[in-house]
């Protein structure tokens, strides 16, 4: 798939519409990452408009849903990625939705950056908005992976938050990224002379084949770094770690071997925010726990499936 037929499919795309099937474009898109449940499932992919920002949806629904999963995505990510996680959730009989982050697959805004993190807060919202004019089925569950589950935990603390909210799932949630000290160190070294660094990719899950896919065959995979996303996490970062606690108890999945976040800082902060928040550890799981090896997906969806079931029952 190449970036044209991306960037034609973006010009075009339509308003989010109940009832607007996916399009022969839009089914290539879906069939190239595997997120193509159409045949089983009512699939619409389209547009919302939140401040300058085209926030790219896509909702499936099974006629029997009995309940919905709310997908937010990881930095440098995009709802393509996610074909595990909707899989799992149309299996179990639940709707999904997922969105496109400002800079991120589909969604338009310089590529990776954002200038106020409170801009997620506000195209959060806008999607919730939607989910309610869609009337998707309650309790709405809502999941986020790193930079989503930190999008969350801001939620939490700060709402307002749906009354069709059911649980909060936080997977490796980004708080502080690792080794964040330097980090902060090499931005005050930069100054204002460089607006962008080189990505690294880093072998942040064991499944091999898809570590080649977004280094190698994803279209959609930002190669750079903003220095403005950083100076915004920065600035974000105080907001939550002095933020007044929280009644709300998340999930929290989160892997041992994890080297992109602190996350051994990141549960003190959360522990310290939430009450008695579930933790449910994987010791050799990396980062991107969405796509995580096989083995390792299988044992947190099974513990995962249990902590819904009480909320569905």
């Amino acid at each position: 798939m190449d970036q044209a037929f991306l960037d034609l499919l973006v010009e075009r795309l339509p308003l989010l519409e109940p009832g607007r099937p996916l399009d022969d474009p839009a089914r290539r898109y879906a069939g190239y990452y595997g997120i193509d449940f159409s045949d089983h499932s009512p699939q619409h992919l389209g547009r919302i408009q939140v401040d300058e920002f085209a926030v790219a949806v896509q909702v499936w629904r099974p006629a029997q849903a009995h309940g919905t999963l709310i997908i937010l995505h990881g930095y440098y990510d995009h709802m393509g990625l996610y074909k595990h996680l909707i899989s799992w959730a149309l299996q179990r009989g639940l709707a999904v939705l997922a969105f496109d982050l400002p800079g991120h697959g589909l969604s338009s805004g310089e590529r990776a950056s954002i200038d106020c993190f409170l801009r997620y807060q506000k195209v959060l919202d806008a999607v919730l908005d939607h989910a309610a004019q869609w009337e998707l089925p309650a309790p709405w569950h809502l999941l986020g992976q790193s930079t989503g589950g930190a999008i969350l935990i801001d939620k939490l603390l700060h709402g307002p938050l749906p009354s069709e909210l059911g649980r909060t799932v936080l997977m490796a949630p980004l708080v502080r990224p690792r080794q964040w000290g330097m980090s902060q160190m090499s931005l005050r070294l930069l100054g204002g002379f460089v607006q962008q660094l080189g990505r690294k990719f880093t072998d942040n899950s064991n499944d091999q084949a898809f570590l080649d896919f977004i280094r190698e065959r994803d279209p959609l995979q930002p190669q750079v770094l903003p220095v403005a996303w950083v100076q915004a996490l920065e600035k974000w970062i105080p907001r939550i770690e002095s933020a007044q606690s929280s009644t709300h108890s998340p999930l929290i999945i989160q892997g041992r071997m994890d080297k992109t976040v602190d996350w051994q800082h990141n549960l003190r902060v959360l522990e310290d925010k939430f009450s008695s928040p579930e933790v449910f550890f994987l010791p050799k799981a990396r980062h991107h726990l969405a796509n995580e090896g096989e083995s390792i997906r299988r044992e947190y969806l099974a513990w995962l499936g249990e902590q819904l079931d009480e909320v569905e029952a």
